[in-house]
């Protein structure tokens, strides 16, 4: 292959809920948590609620959310962008940063999720399992931590502040 292999998450650039290219270069330096989301999901509110709960209490130290809309998983984001921005903006309340929708696995994976499996693989298998899978990435853009769906964002509230530079004694 002629491309070169990334370095970090700072060599991608993607596309914002409104289809605007995002270079994720403009992160450097930030704690990142990469989620792949779904309005209708079993998982859903539990999940928004704590990425809500942890994005007030630590955005203004560096950390950043990214959310990826997702409709790989028993077809649980079915709507469009308009509407998924919607969903996720009124029900959700959320104020991170939501991409466009993307595949997470299979031939048409986003490179971003490609780099992502890559560099910190699931048990078992590699691919995604479910929404919400959630990829902590360093300040320096290398993928420090994966958690299952079923790992709620505020059980590792330590790793953030670890990255953050701030943990707690």
């Amino acid at each position: 292959m002629a491309e070169e292999s990334p370095q970090s998450i700072y060599d991608f650039t993607v596309k914002d809920i409104e289809g605007k290219d995002v270079s994720l270069s403009q992160f450097k330096g930030k704690t990142l948590l990469i989620v792949n989301v779904a309005s209708k999901c079993g998982l859903t509110d539990a999940n928004y609620k704590e990425l809500n709960v942890l994005y007030d209490k630590y955005k203004d130290q560096g950390l950043e959310i990214l959310a990826f809309p997702c409709n790989q998983f028993l077809g649980q984001e079915p709507g469009n962008n308009e509407e998924i921005q919607q969903t996720v903006c009124t029900k959700f309340k959320a104020e991170f940063p939501i991409f466009d929708k993307v595949d997470v696995n299979g031939k048409n994976t986003a490179p971003l999720y490609k780099y992502l499996k890559a560099e910190k693989g699931g048990l078992l298998i590699d691919a995604i399992k479910w929404n919400f899978t959630k990829f902590l990435v360093s300040p320096d853009g290398k993928v420090s931590q994966r958690y299952s769906p079923r790992t709620s964002p505020l059980q590792f509230e330590k790793d953030i502040q670890t990255l953050l530079g701030q943990a707690s004694s």
